[in-house]
């Protein structure tokens, strides 16, 4: 969605893992970096016909105003809407999950994937970095995530699950677990600080007028690529006139069409919510499923594949087995700013015969169909291969087992990778 960390940040932003772990403290601020080399616009906001006349600013004022905002509490409705032009995945999602046989329904890392498709209301509390709520809205059942101090929860009405962790040790140093109530932005404010934290000399910044966001006056940051190749035609922040919080964040693509991303409160309230808010005990006759028991699960089935291996049975030739899929070589990343692809090497296992690719008849129905629905056959001096397509990301995969992944067209794609191997 954004440019990679190669754009231009300060030692004093958090990087993108540590933000993806901080991703369920809703709305406490991350520095903005990157911002100084932009070209900010210096034209002041005008309000439109029927918009909030507010006082004039300009781009660089309201990005530091979001770099400044200290909004901690709040509680408010969340409407998230994600069009990536895929076909249904609930077909997919369930045929993968089923096949791990190893997670549990109320369990946030699985859950929380539902936001990257379709249309959401989520209800959110917060106060302060220790107490956060977020409930997923799904006609009468709801699915529940707590933070409350060093405790996790989440709860799914509709298995009538639960799940609990606690506070990640070492969170702070270098023995940190990923928090698993932290998978995806949620709030407006999140997707704005993992936009801003990456945005460098390759962007542009300019103010949009005004808005009425939720009840309250808000102005509206465009920032956009001023590179060639970007599937991203601009991103539009709507910020609080008077905290500086993003109330709205939009993605529109390149490509034209509706928004690829579009997050906005319909209603918000700065007040601090009842501290009753954050407590929660499960329901007589719940499962309850402990973080400890899936990790365990986890590291047994990886177990058996060493055991597997150990047989003679190559790991590479294991469906999903590390070798196949991500290559024997680290990733690398071609390009910079918006324009950049990520691309990981073939490994030897994988080139040839194909040997690391999963068969597609290894592979759940509902994922072979889902594959054979967004990929093209394409090839070139990197000699040939599939292009997955989505409204926002492009990614290939050549038949020797190279990807190459961004947020790039097609023909950016293709031709960084006929560079890649001229080079």
């Amino acid at each position: 969605m954004a440019p990679n960390d190669s754009a231009h940040t300060t030692g004093e932003a958090p990087g993108p893992a540590v933000g993806r772990r901080r991703a369920a403290r809703y709305v406490v601020p991350l520095a903005v970096a990157g911002v100084a080399a932009g070209t900010i616009g210096l034209v002041p906001a005008l309000a439109n016909s029927g918009d909030p006349e507010l006082p004039k600013v300009t781009a660089r004022e309201l990005i530091e105003k979001i770099a400044a905002s200290d909004t901690q509490q709040l509680s408010g409705t969340v409407k998230i809407s994600t069009d990536l032009g895929l076909p249904a995945m609930d077909g997919l999602l369930g045929s993968v999950a089923g096949a791990s046989g190893d997670g549990a329904s109320a369990d946030p890392r699985a859950k929380l994937t539902e936001l990257a498709s379709g249309t959401h209301t989520l209800r959110i509390a917060a106060d302060g970095p220790e107490r956060q709520k977020l409930t997923l809205v799904d006609g009468s059942e709801e699915y529940s995530l707590i933070r409350n101090g060093d405790e996790v929860w989440a709860w799914d009405s509709a298995s009538k699950e639960a799940f609990r962790a606690e506070e990640p040790a070492g969170e702070h140093g270098g023995d940190a677990k990923p928090d698993p109530s932290a998978e995806l932005p949620a709030t407006p404010k999140e997707f704005a600080d993992e936009l801003l934290e990456f945005s460098g000399d390759t962007t542009s910044y300019r103010v949009g007028g005004t808005a009425r966001v939720a009840g309250r006056d808000a102005y509206q940051l465009v920032v956009a690529p001023e590179q060639k190749g970007s599937t991203v035609k601009s991103v539009t922040i709507a910020v609080d006139a008077k905290t500086g919080t993003p109330l709205k964040f939009t993605l529109t693509p390149s490509g034209g069409g509706k928004a690829v991303i579009d997050a906005g409160f319909t209603r918000v309230d700065f007040a601090k919510p009842a501290a009753s808010t954050f407590d929660f005990t499960p329901p007589k006759g719940a499962k309850i499923t402990e973080a400890d028991e899936v990790d365990k699960a986890a590291e047994a089935s990886g177990a058996d594949q060493g055991r597997d291996k150990a047989k003679g049975k190559d790991d590479a030739e294991l469906p999903g087995g590390p070798a196949g899929l991500l290559g024997a070589e680290g990733p690398e990343v071609i390009g910079e700013g918006w324009t950049s692809i990520l691309t990981v090497g073939g490994s030897d296992e994988a080139s040839g015969n194909g040997k690391g690719q999963a068969e597609k008849g290894e592979l759940p129905a509902e994922a072979g169909q889902f594959l054979d629905s967004i990929g093209d056959k394409v090839s070139g001096r990197f000699g040939t291969g599939t292009v997955f397509s989505t409204r926002l990301v492009n990614a290939l995969m050549t038949d020797d087992g190279t990807v190459y992944v961004g947020a790039v067209t097609k023909d950016a794609l293709l031709d960084a990778a006929n560079k890649a191997a001229k080079g």
